[in-house]
């Protein structure tokens, strides 16, 4: 019975003793106080006995530590940038959906339409569906990434007959 709840309790409480040991080997002896020394009657308790050692003075790292090698999106953060890059002279390429989407204007900043413009129009209101059909400006951040995914191409002036978005093109008083 006692032998039995030994077992018990130092199988709950080894993480704790190893996690220990690994920071200081002065608290190594606490495995030892919660089993006691066993008497080695057979060939393979005496090859256990100096593994269980060993065990204890191998560094451990923090579970953390221990999943995000098998989830490397734990630890790294998402970033959107310009990867794409041509197989053939390995230049630069740009992310398609980023000009097709967004538009840049002369004064370098990026105009989009607001989401769900064009989703389940059956049911919003008039006005929330014409507030949808609005144009707005990204802020610094986005303006940036997008700067950053796309190439020098789409970031040239172009001049369009009748370009409807013409009074944009300059910012005047406006801080970014």
């Amino acid at each position: 019975m006692a032998a039995a709840f030994a077992r018990r309790v130092s199988g709950l409480l080894r993480p704790l003793s190893i996690s220990l040991c690994a920071r200081t080997t002065q608290l190594c002896p606490l495995s030892s106080l919660i089993q006691p020394a066993p008497l080695y009657g057979s060939a393979a308790a005496a090859v256990r006995a100096p593994l269980r050692a060993a065990v204890c003075l191998t560094p451990r790292c923090s579970i953390l530590q221990r999943v995000s090698a098998l989830i490397p999106s734990l630890t790294q953060q998402p970033s959107r940038s310009l990867t794409y890059v041509s197989l053939k002279k390995g230049k630069r390429k740009s992310v398609k959906s980023v000009t097709e989407r967004f538009m840049r204007l002369h004064c370098d900043l990026w105009i989009r339409r607001k989401a769900g413009y064009k989703k389940k129009l059956w049911k919003k209101r008039p006005a929330r569906r014409s507030r949808l059909r609005e144009h707005v400006f990204c802020n610094k951040s986005q303006t940036k990434l997008l700067d950053r995914m796309t190439t020098s191409f789409w970031k040239r002036r172009n001049w369009f007959v009748d370009d409807p978005y013409l009074k944009y093109h300059d910012r005047v008083n406006l801080k970014v």
